[in-house]
């Protein structure tokens, strides 16, 4: 069994973790721009994200080394650690309620502001909560500025995403558009932010017609909606994260004691297995039940329509790989230097909202006050990443 031990790995492992963790997010709001819906989208995301857990456990997890108190995966399979393995089973619900939240967050107020918000709500939450379970191993002077520069960041994007709202309300008043008129047809014919064939004319990021186009093709309609919903959603999504990693933290190390005496504790890789196959079957679960009743408007439809749909299923699987080896790697980097320092994986909205501007065109043509409270929250979350990493504390068992 391969673990990290040293501050500088734990910070690699972080740090590739961010970029895996930060551009999932973006092919699964591509998809829905594209007209594909998003129960078939998660779907797939779903089983690679499961397969991306099972094939870390049987290689890091098991390959080399083990002793009795770090025992091997499949070792621990059979082993009487019920209460881990429920905690890292808790963990896993958490974490598919709250991706499962944000994809339609990202509908109603952009990908760039939705991460910020769910990110900045783990970080506040998560983070102290992690900083208590881990026996304070990380360094509060350091670690808290940086909860707070998460903290400051979530109100800048607020504001962000009310300053675009203006921008774009002002956009179609211009233009005079009633959007009551918008088309409810799904014409899934390729890509309009990237210009495929079969897209519809070309139009110029961030104008009026940019935003009546996607609207169209889009499977979540959002014109008209209250930009409350899209904050109320984040904010679930937030709770829902702030909890998942507390529970994996739990799961490994229990410091609850709910173990009998010479049981050893989950070692990372199998409370990761355990905690991705809840968050599957709860996956499953879900949307099965959204393709025969959907939510938030998104289009109804059915599991003979979902098998046949192949239009942007290569993409969903490999965004589930990039989502399920990101965690592991975050797990694996928390478990080294603390998981509140690991946290600082949550400073992915610096990928997503890059992702964002050069995909999507979000926030071209905007007002300069909206570019003002942009740079702002990113310069937030540049700060926070830095210091959450610098709280990086050593493990001592």
């Amino acid at each position: 069994m391969y673990l990290v031990e040293s501050k500088i790995g734990a910070i690699a492992c972080m740090l590739l973790a961010l970029f895996f963790l930060g551009t999932w997010p973006a092919i699964l709001n591509l998809l829905e721009r594209r007209g594909r819906p998003p129960q078939h989208t998660y779907l797939d995301y779903t089983i690679t994200n499961l397969l991306a857990a099972v094939f870390i456990a049987l290689t890091f997890g098991q390959f080399g080394s083990s002793n009795p108190e770090m025992p091997n995966f499949l070792t621990q399979l059979s082993q009487e650690n019920w209460p881990s393995v429920l905690f890292a089973m808790a963990g896993g619900v958490f974490l598919c309620l709250g991706n499962l939240s944000t994809q339609y967050a990202w509908a109603f107020v952009g990908l760039s502001v939705a991460e910020v918000i769910t990110a900045s709500t783990t970080v506040v939450i998560g983070t102290t909560l992690n900083y208590f379970l881990d026996d304070k191993i990380n360094r509060a002077e350091i670690l808290f500025p940086g909860v707070g520069c998460f903290l400051i960041a979530v109100c800048l994007a607020s504001a962000v995403h009310s300053s675009n709202a203006a921008d774009n309300k002002a956009k179609l008043k211009a233009k005079v558009v009633d959007t009551s008129m918008v088309k409810e047809t799904l014409p899934y014919k390729g890509d309009l932010e990237l210009g495929s064939k079969g897209a519809a004319p070309k139009v110029k990021f961030g104008t009026a017609e940019f935003l009546m186009e996607i609207e169209n093709r889009r499977s979540i309609k959002v014109f008209g909606k209250s930009t409350l919903t899209g904050l109320a959603i984040s904010f679930f999504a937030g709770g829902c994260f702030s909890l998942f990693t507390p529970a994996f933290n739990l799961a490994t190390n229990d410091q609850w004691k709910t173990l009998r005496e010479g049981v050893p504790h989950l070692v990372v890789y199998t409370a990761f297995f355990y905690f991705s196959v809840s968050c599957f079957l709860l996956a499953l679960i879900l949307n099965i039940a959204f393709l025969y009743r959907p939510v938030l408007n998104s289009p109804k439809s059915s599991l003979r329509a979902y098998l046949s749909d192949w239009n942007g299923r290569g993409w969903a699987f490999f965004a589930g790989l990039l989502c399920g080896f990101g965690n592991g790697l975050q797990f694996m980097g928390g478990q080294a230097a603390g998981y509140a320092a690991a946290d600082s994986v949550q400073a992915l909205p610096l990928v997503s909202t890059f992702w964002g501007i050069l995909l999507f065109g979000e926030y071209r043509k905007s007002s300069r006050r909206t570019y003002i409270l942009l740079g702002s929250m990113l310069f937030m979350f540049i700060a926070a990443v830095g210091v959450l990493m610098a709280s990086s504390g050593h493990r001592k068992d």
